[in-house]
């Protein structure tokens, strides 16, 4: 499974999920002629007649792009004084449920929502923390903050302070704060000499310094990081992953790890996580919800080309076999197709 990650031929040249607009690789696409009113009544109908009518909740919340879906939760508030939200959390249950209710949320509010659940109770859910702010672009983590601090009325840099520490918690602070530089030059010298410093501040010397790692891979734009990735190669003769994972242990490693695979290719980091999602018993239902919907119009295409190469079968066939009834529809409508 890591040879797709030491593979470093071309890096430079491959398009970003960090800079894909439109959505061009996602698998849901705005409906043509949409209408916000007439699927508010639709909704309306399945949710309100005789049992709910499963089949038209799922048709139509993964046909309609996520704008889309905002209007018609405008439109359904409008007509019945409720919000959509709440009647489908009311009519429906379980995993199908929670994914329904993950297509009608904002993008932003949805990725709000999760950093706030994983922070919750006790103990925190380091897995989600370091997935969402290792895998958004600025502009997503921006929007992401806006939220918290509207819903919250603090910052969530101050509540993640409090939750996290030492190396993993500074380094997830300055991805929260948003700072990635957003420059799409690349400036070659300044990666000669980051992959200097990281190879004197990790293979080089007895110890690591962790600090020297967090601040390069965690403010560099990415097109800078990946000449980065390729000229540390040069220098030591392994992948900066490799490196990682032979000088680190527990959360910062795998912050630090899962921000280098996404420099390299969100859609791979993806498509690792969905696999680990579904492999053995048991399914992780929440990381694979929170992927396929926050992917969906994103590079959800490219994931599922991922996923291929790296499982040999396709997505749409590890969720057939892994999941089921309306929850499994949903998942497979918005995977969008199979790759056998």
């Amino acid at each position: 499974m890591s040879s797709i990650w030491e593979d470093l031929d071309d890096l430079v040249n491959k398009s970003s999920s960090f800079s894909v607009k439109g959505g061009e690789r996602g698998t849901i696409k705005p409906r043509a002629n949409f209408d916000a009113g007439d699927d508010a009544v639709a909704l309306r109908k399945a949710i309100e007649g005789l049992g709910t009518k499963e089949k038209t909740l799922v048709d139509i919340l993964t046909h309609r792009c996520s704008a889309q879906r905002q209007l018609i939760c405008e439109a359904y508030q409008d007509a019945t004084g409720r919000a959509l939200v709440d009647d489908l959390r009311g009519d429906t249950g379980g995993d199908f449920q929670d994914l329904l209710v993950a297509l009608v949320t904002p993008p932003a509010v949805y990725d709000c929502h999760e950093v706030m659940k994983a922070m919750k109770g006790a103990g925190t859910a380091d897995d989600v923390l370091i997935e969402i702010f290792a895998s958004r672009s600025t502009e997503q983590i921006r929007a992401l903050t806006d939220v918290y601090l509207q819903e919250t009325e603090k910052k969530v840099t101050l509540d993640l302070k409090s939750e996290v520490s030492g190396d993993f918690g500074d380094a997830l602070l300055l991805l929260a704060e948003g700072k990635r530089d957003d420059s799409t030059t690349v400036d070659m010298e300044k990666a000669r000499e980051d992959a200097k410093a990281l190879y004197d501040a990790g293979e080089k010397k007895w110890g690591t310094d962790e600090a020297k790692f967090v601040e390069i891979l965690c403010t560099r734009s990415i097109p800078q990081l990946r000449q980065t990735l390729v000229e540390f190669k040069n220098i030591s003769g392994k992948t900066l992953q490799q490196s990682i994972e032979g000088e680190m242990s527990g959360d910062i490693k795998e912050l630090l790890v899962a921000v280098v695979k996404c420099v390299k290719s969100v859609p791979a980091y993806f498509a690792e996580r969905l696999y680990q999602t579904m492999k053995g018993g048991g399914t992780d239902e929440r990381t694979l919800n929170r992927i396929m919907v926050s992917r969906s119009e994103i590079d959800l295409l490219d994931i599922r080309a991922e996923f291929k190469k790296l499982c040999e079968y396709s997505l749409h066939s590890a969720i057939e076999s892994d999941c089921g009834g309306d929850y499994r529809k949903t998942l497979l409508k918005i995977c969008g197709g199979d790759d056998d």
